[in-house]
């Protein structure tokens, strides 16, 4: 009997026409680390009385629909989980590329997506459908791994013994490394940076109406939030003189390869709270910064994330 192995699991993931309703073709395959993405059917213990010591049989509670998918920060599919998280992005370019995807913050509507998780030696394919991106969260450091987390809604899940995305669109998989990286701050190289901590999240409002399939009938994005923490070897006082000041800063988080792809995430309007500077031995002194973003009044947005990459579009 075969077994299911994370190591032969697939992902594969097209948006949507219509929300809660998965297209026919037009998928690619995804690369992920991890997933979570699943969904749940709690029971409701039987509350009746007058029948014994023995409970009754439990009832079905409504679908939950949801989870979290690790994946790299790359050059071509990141794009997609970018147009999740923001809406369709402005393509500039001509063939044979490099082509340049603008991507804003403060679309009222997003677009769904249908994402299919594959176990083929069980098999088991489960397509989540009504899937929309809550929260898109990574970390800037010196080394290790660079990945992102998708925080996913969906609005169901079916399972089936065979495929519905067909042959999924195979992309080069070109990822960037945190040797990559680099910080600005107001368009200057910001120094002594150890890690910084980057969450944007679309708030989603989850719209439970009563319905047979115990589904949800959608999940509305609200008020956006934009924040970080970002951790700095303490060598002079211009970030904390900005904290007490309380003026905002831009903030530029790039990533750029060689070969000319690249992905860079400006936040437009960064305000800083002013830390406590603790010396906590011989050793330097750190402090740390959980800033917070807001809508730039001369742009008109609060962020915008540019990727440059041989993607016609997306």
């Amino acid at each position: 009997m075969a077994r299911a192995q994370g190591a032969r699991a697939r992902m594969a993931l097209a948006f949507e026409t219509t929300y809660g309703t998965p297209p026919g073709s037009g998928y690619t395959r995804m690369p992920f680390a991890s997933a979570t993405l699943g969904a749940e059917q709690p029971l409701l213990n039987s509350e009746l009385l007058g029948y014994g010591r023995d409970p009754l049989a439990p009832i079905k509670d409504a679908v939950t629909a949801d989870g979290d998918v690790v994946v790299p920060i790359d050059a071509e599919a990141f794009g997609f989980w970018l147009k999740a998280a923001f809406g369709a992005p402005t393509t500039t370019g001509s063939s044979p590329g490099p082509y340049t995807h603008t991507f804003q913050s403060g679309n009222w509507t997003l677009p769904s997506m249908a994402i299919e998780t594959a176990m083929p030696e069980v098999p088991r394919y489960a397509m989540y459908s009504g899937v929309v991106l809550d929260q898109l969260s990574w970390q800037m450091q010196r080394s290790g791994l660079l990945t992102a987390t998708a925080r996913l809604v969906a609005q169901g899940e079916t399972v089936a013994t065979t495929s519905g995305a067909g042959t999924p669109t195979e992309l080069d998989l070109i990822r960037f490394g945190h040797f990559n990286g680099a910080i600005k701050r107001n368009g200057t190289a910001l120094g002594n940076v150890i890690s910084t901590e980057i969450t944007y999240a679309n708030n989603l409002d989850r719209i439970e109406t009563i319905r047979a399939d115990g589904m949800i009938d959608g999940a509305d994005p609200s008020i956006a939030a934009l924040t970080g923490r970002t951790e700095v070897r303490f060598a002079d006082s211009t970030l904390v003189s900005q904290a007490i000041s309380g003026t905002p800063c831009e903030l530029e988080f790039a990533y750029g390869l060689t070969s000319g792809q690249s992905f860079t995430f400006t936040v437009h309007a960064v305000y800083l709270p002013r830390p406590r500077i603790e010396i906590s031995g011989p050793q330097g002194v750190q402090a740390s910064f959980d800033w917070q973003a807001a809508r730039d009044a001369a742009l008109g947005r609060m962020c915008t994330a540019v990727l440059v990459n041989d993607i016609e579009s997306y």
